[in-house]
């Protein structure tokens, strides 16, 4: 058991650590990158500052399983040139089973990592997309997923409209029983349409089978008309009706389930929240999987020579398990993978495979 402390002691160490030094280049290097980006919005460094805090506990939390490798790479390899690892082995443990209870105490530290983080990310990106749009003066758009029904908003100068539907297709562009309530700048709530069907078209929504109020009239119901085809100007997109309603970044992971079974309700695709779901659920495996597979590589007697070597191949393999995860992320995505295998498949590969020469080291 003080064997068991004392690696699980030093791998949280080396975490931190590890951490830290990624946090501080993140930060760095994205003030750079929102300074060259807002260079002409005439922001100032406190914003600068504000928005690189934002951004940067995303980019960490999707390297965090490269940061754990990274800990339990200098943990083995320091283990090894100063022969802990002979003195271990001559008193009669073997390194598989003193590395049991640390992957599992690890793996406990993963989950509650990932408890932590995903609420955190999506708070802190949802944030950050806010004060990026206000810094460029972005138009104000929102979509609003409520049961079965969907609610969206646009505005500009003249002012805004407000579209509800029932329920729509999976892109998000063409709406069934849509109503639009448009409102003046100055007079309010001025005109009210009734469509059967509206398709978001490139600068503007067709809408067919229309009913006009207009609310300014003394009889609005009365002097009502109806037409084939009415078009209403807009400057919403495919993308930012999708950015603003389903970048799945800014759900956390507790209220995904939900919210998947809301889009599914209103008539949207989930396939990227179902995979993103997966993918978190998966993470504790993957990130308890690279740190086994640092220890197994890298832990050797230091007289053997080739420890620049075993640590190049341990990084290389890691960059690669990684890369395999985002491809298996894109064709989950897509639908070319189903879900689980494209979720689960290089977690358990990865661990699987730590496993496996974990198991190698083992000598009765």
């Amino acid at each position: 058991m003080t064997l068991d402390l004392y690696l699980i002691r030093r791998l949280l160490v080396a975490f931190m650590m590890v951490l830290g030094v990624f946090v501080g280049m993140l930060l760095l290097l994205d003030m750079v990158e929102q300074m060259r980006r807002f260079s002409g919005q005439s922001a100032g460094m406190a914003q600068i500052l504000r928005l690189s805090a934002l951004n940067t506990p995303e980019a960490l939390y999707e390297i965090a399983p490269l940061v754990l490798m990274l800990s339990a790479i200098w943990v083995a390899l320091a283990w090894s040139r100063s022969s802990e690892f002979v003195i271990i082995r001559a008193a009669g443990r073997s390194i598989p089973r003193l590395i049991v209870l640390p992957a599992l105490a690890f793996f406990l530290f993963s989950v509650v990592f990932v408890a932590v983080m995903n609420p955190l990310v999506a708070s802190t990106t949802r944030e950050y997309s806010r004060a990026q749009a206000q810094l460029r003066g972005d138009t104000a758009s929102a979509v609003i997923i409520s049961g079965q029904d969907v609610w969206l908003r646009q505005a500009d100068a003249s002012g805004q409209t407000v579209i509800y539907s029932p329920r729509a297709e999976d892109t998000g562009t063409v709406l069934h029983d849509a109503t639009f309530l448009i409102f003046d700048a100055q007079a309010g709530l001025s005109l009210r349409l009734r469509a059967g069907r509206a398709e978001l078209q490139p600068g503007l929504w067709a809408l067919h089978q229309v009913k006009q109020w207009r609310l300014s009239d003394m009889n609005p119901e009365q002097q009502a008309t109806e037409m084939a085809h009415v078009t209403v100007p807009t400057d919403l997109t495919p993308e930012q009706i999708r950015d603003n309603f389903a970048q799945v970044r800014t759900v956390p992971l507790m209220q995904l389930p939900g919210f998947i079974a809301a889009l599914e309700r209103a008539g949207f695709a989930a396939l990227e929240h179902r995979m993103r779901l997966n993918m978190e659920l998966a993470l504790p495996v993957l990130m308890t999987g690279m740190m086994l597979l640092a220890l197994g590589m890298c832990i050797h007697h230091a007289r053997a020579g080739g420890a620049g070597i075993r640590a190049l191949i341990t990084i290389l393999a890691g960059f690669t398990l990684f890369f395999l995860r985002n491809f298996a992320q894109v064709l989950g995505e897509t639908g070319q993978v189903p879900v689980m295998l494209a979720a689960w498949g290089p977690p358990v590969a990865t661990l699987l495979l730590a496993v496996g020469l974990l198991l190698n080291l083992e000598e009765g």
